[in-house]
């Protein structure tokens, strides 16, 4: 388990900062932007968590991806691939697609793009879905310099389609939803 003792080290007051396997790197590294913009996403998911109204099923959906993120993180601040490490995995992947399929077997398809907001729920799940998507980015970017566990992309690229049904699901499951309306028909 992580015991915290000391939360200021100073050891990150000349711009770097120290990776999972103990390497030092500069904070603005493309690996520390990936595993940062994660924790962004997280805490983004925690405000979400806030404006749920009651909806159990949602928050526990969301308590789970909150931990799995916290393994995404863990994934992506250690190099390499290997299996050694805690890696996000393909079951957590399959979790969040079934999931999906789930909540999206109850909304009725879209006949339009829709526009972050209706509810506050639905407005943070957008939120949350696009600093996933910023994240899943980086992540990508970094994949085409470093080995990445494939599934960390995997796992992003799944969570911002979970996000986007979710928003519809707290719309009232698309009732609410915002539809966007096209320049040349305004």
């Amino acid at each position: 388990m992580v015991k915290l003792d000391v939360i200021t080290t100073r050891g990150g007051d000349g711009g770097e900062t120290s990776l999972g396997d103990g390497s030092r790197v500069r904070k603005d590294a493309l690996r520390v932007e990936a595993y940062g913009t994660v924790d962004e996403a997280n805490a983004a998911l925690g405000l979400l968590r806030l404006h749920l109204a009651g909806d159990r099923l949602a928050d526990a959906m969301l308590a789970r991806i909150q931990n799995d993120l916290f393994d995404l993180g863990a994934d992506l601040c250690v190099p390499g691939t290997g299996a050694d490490r805690l890696r996000i995995s393909t079951a957590q992947c399959l979790r969040l697609e079934e999931e999906l399929a789930e909540m999206n077997a109850a909304i009725a398809p879209l006949r339009s793009f829709v526009l972050p907001g209706g509810s506050a729920g639905a407005a943070h799940a957008h939120l949350a879905r696009t600093i996933t998507r910023r994240a899943e980015r980086l992540t990508v970017a970094l994949a085409a310099q470093e080995d990445v566990n494939p599934d960390a992309i995997r796992y992003l690229n799944r969570l911002s389609d979970h996000l986007f049904v979710l928003s519809r699901r707290l719309n009232d499951n698309g009732r609410a939803d915002v539809a966007w309306v096209p320049g040349a028909e305004r």
